[in-house]
């Protein structure tokens, strides 16, 4: 069984920083063709800059909420590398909530950002690989992955529109698995637990206590590495989960098997 991903092609939203941009840079490392996608042009420019004067890395900004700027992306990505194999759905947002504010507009962002472009850009690509599959009647045709968060099955006030965006997320995922496995494209998804991204060092370095409380409620006793989220893409993206579809894989160190009433909400 392999799971190479050697010469595929994939875009990677969200790749501007954090678990997007570790699971960009891993595929690159893998000999992928990457598009690394983000809102953030300057900080997007600063982390690839450098790494797109390799052959296998390009980068694209702008807005991923616009219909418009999708298309580009895509358009973009075919220019550079006449095809499209991989989609990881990166681009992410979490807010806290005011459940009971009638001025509160977390809902819409987020459903917007987690759910609405992840759907877009799906459509877009999924288009695109049943187009350049045809004549071909055998053989994987193309993988999308949703990045997802043990949020969408705990209930927690302060993140009602982060778990009801990531729980909207995992059902798309599932549907669109049904709808999309005739042409031979597996959609699946990766819902993490605490992975040390950028944000969660900067919440550490805020409050040391808050560390010991994860591990306290996570069976493996320890915070993910990013690679370690990366390497669960890489293999719903290989040929390796070539019968793995509508799949919601959790990567959270167990932390989903355990019911704490006061465990770390991030």
């Amino acid at each position: 069984m392999s799971f190479s991903i050697d010469g595929k092609t994939a875009i990677v939203t969200g790749a501007a920083n954090g678990i997007g941009l570790a699971i960009a840079r891993h595929f690159a490392d893998q000999g992928a063709n990457v598009m690394f996608a983000d809102m953030d042009d300057a900080r997007l420019a600063d982390e690839v800059g450098e790494l797109s004067e390799d052959s296998n890395v390009r980068y694209f900004s702008g807005d991923l909420r616009e219909k418009l700027t999708l298309a580009n992306l895509l358009s973009g990505t075919i220019d550079a590398f006449d095809s499209i194999d991989i989609l990881v759905n990166g681009s992410r947002q979490m807010l806290t909530t005011s459940p009971l504010d009638a001025d509160d507009k977390s809902m819409d962002t987020l459903l917007q950002q987690n759910l609405i472009t992840s759907y877009r850009l799906s459509q877009l690509v999924a288009r695109r690989m049943i187009k350049q599959a045809r004549g071909r009647d055998e053989g994987p045709v193309g993988s999308i992955i949703n990045l997802s968060s043990v949020s969408s099955r705990l209930a927690r006030p302060e993140l009602l529109a982060y778990s009801v965006s990531t729980a909207a997320l995992e059902q798309l995922t599932r549907s669109m698995a049904v709808s999309l496995a005739s042409e031979r494209i597996r959609v699946n998804a990766v819902a993490f637990g605490s992975v040390m991204s950028a944000s969660l060092q900067e919440t550490l370095r805020e409050n040391s206590d808050f560390r010991g409380d994860i591990e306290e409620n996570t069976p493996l006793g320890r915070i993910a590495a990013p690679h370690e989220l990366a390497e669960a893409v890489q293999f719903l993206a290989s040929d390796g989960s070539g019968f793995v579809t509508g799949q919601v894989l959790s990567v959270d160190g167990g932390r989903t098997l355990l019911d704490p009433v006061c465990s770390p909400a991030h």
